[in-house]
């Protein structure tokens, strides 16, 4: 039987398949512009399993996906928490457990257009 997975995993992944008797592992190596891809579908993966659980174990991998992704990129800690303090400034954080309904206004607002209309807003 062969069962076909398609995604990234953890590093160990495969040494710890191809440790089990009757199993076999069969994987490459990405390419940096293939990995960023990868990671961005773990990304919602690793969320969307979260959101599934609300389990430490998945937000560890949560954390874990968002950790490539800044080492890939070359984003520090202290950049994503300057950028973070900068946002809360501006915007607030999500303390007060405010839920926006809908916005009356007088003009159609192409950044809101584009904002709500992203396909994974839709589900």
């Amino acid at each position: 039987m062969k069962y076909v997975y398609n995604k990234l995993v953890r590093d160990k992944i495969p040494e710890n398949i191809n440790n089990t008797e009757g199993r076999k592992a069969n994987y490459k190596i990405l390419s940096n512009e293939e990995y960023l891809i990868e990671l961005d579908k773990k990304l919602f993966e690793e969320a969307h399993e979260f959101i599934e659980e609300h389990s430490v174990e998945e937000l560890a991998d949560l954390i874990e996906v968002i950790s490539a992704i800044m080492k890939s990129k070359n984003i520090s800690l202290d950049d994503v928490e300057k950028a973070r303090k900068i946002k809360n400034d501006k915007k607030g954080k999500f303390d007060n457990k405010i839920y926006l309904i809908d916005v009356e206004q007088d003009y159609v607002d192409e950044r809101e257009e584009y904002e709500l209309n992203k396909e994974w807003r839709k589900n």
